[in-house]
């Protein structure tokens, strides 16, 4: 779909309002540059852009599919293919949202194809029509224009993720434990927009070697930006590494806390179980109804001496034993 198509002459523009690929290709070649805009544009729109401009297929290939890193290639007839990456935070989601533009640069047209909502270009197109110092410069200005307007939308994505990560790190070091999935998750999108933004140094070098002397201190600038935000990106998958082996060891250290209380519960039910289990025997033994112990306990002093005795007698033992081995235990070297 054509969003925008016009010409420039002179640092202004020629056209009202949007004019038809043929009528711009018609008149790309008199003087000034076209520069046309489309937006998720079919094949057979693709190719009817191709062949009135004359471009080569693998360029028109490469718009057609979306490309993880931003890159440069020259082709014939002067014309370059810049491929940049959009990106837009959603913070509901926290995930990244990625567009592409790809630029078909020459000195006398500009054809600008966007794919994905984070790849708006209007307010482009609006701030560069209002310096016509620059625009007069030739096609590489729209090309700065877009460059421009894709690195501002860079710092909304970097302080999304900043946000993000601000409360992660505060829960974790607060010794709280955070979802790992979460920091996981962060950590993908801040190395996906990492891989959109690092590659993109080196298309703005290239291009600031071959535009207009008059335009370099503006890419100057357009990389001093991306810098700062290829710095930051940097640092938000480092410290995102960092709060991941924090939370691991908050996590370890919530399960050796675990392990401890159980294993202090199953002393418990050793130590009711041992002393339980002698008068459990007893108890049974003198339960079983033998003629002699029926003939034999039929007395109150009895039933104390068997009864009663019986179940002293082994908590006792039971206890001297333990005792034993608790001051057998102390008395060992490096206890």
């Amino acid at each position: 779909m054509i969003v925008d198509c016009a010409r420039y002459v002179d640092g202004r523009r020629c056209d009202e309002g949007t004019v038809s690929v043929q009528e711009a290709a018609a008149r790309h070649g008199q003087g000034g540059f076209v520069w046309l805009g489309l937006f998720e544009p079919d094949e057979k729109e693709l190719a009817q852009v191709r062949d009135t401009f004359g471009l080569h297929e693998l360029a028109v290939e490469d718009a057609q599919n979306v490309h993880v890193r931003p890159k440069i290639d020259r082709y014939d007839q002067d014309v370059q293919l810049v491929i940049l990456r959009t990106a837009r935070y959603d913070d509901a989601a926290e995930e990244v949202e990625f567009g592409q533009i790809s630029v078909f640069l020459s000195p006398t047209f500009v054809i600008a194809v966007r794919r994905g909502v984070a790849s708006e270009l209007h307010e482009a197109r609006q701030r560069l029509e209002r310096r016509p110092e620059l625009l007069a410069t030739g096609s590489a200005s729209a090309l700065w224009a877009i460059l421009d307007q894709v690195v501002d939308g860079y710092a909304p994505v970097v302080a999304g993720l900043e946000h993000d990560i601000d409360q992660i790190e505060a829960t974790v070091f607060s010794g709280a434990v955070a979802p790992t999935e979460r920091i996981y998750s962060l950590r993908s999108e801040a190395t996906d927009f990492y891989r959109a933004v690092h590659p993109l140094l080196a298309v703005t070098a290239s291009v600031e070697r071959t535009v207009h002397k008059k335009l370099r201190p503006y890419l100057r600038d357009v990389r001093d930006h991306l810098l700062m935000v290829d710095d930051e990106v940097t640092d938000q998958r480092e410290l995102l590494g960092t709060v991941l082996q924090a939370n691991m060891a908050v996590i370890s250290v919530d399960q050796t806390k675990l392990s401890l209380q159980q294993n202090t519960t199953m002393e418990q039910l050793t130590i009711l179980a041992t002393i339980f289990l002698p008068l459990t025997f007893v108890t049974g033994f003198f339960g079983q109804n033998f003629g002699w112990l029926v003939r034999h306990i039929d007395s109150p002093v009895m039933f104390i001496v068997y009864g009663i005795g019986g179940l002293l007698l082994p908590l006792v033992l039971l206890f001297m034993w333990l005792r034993r081995k608790r001051v057998s235990a102390v008395g060992l070297p490096g206890t």
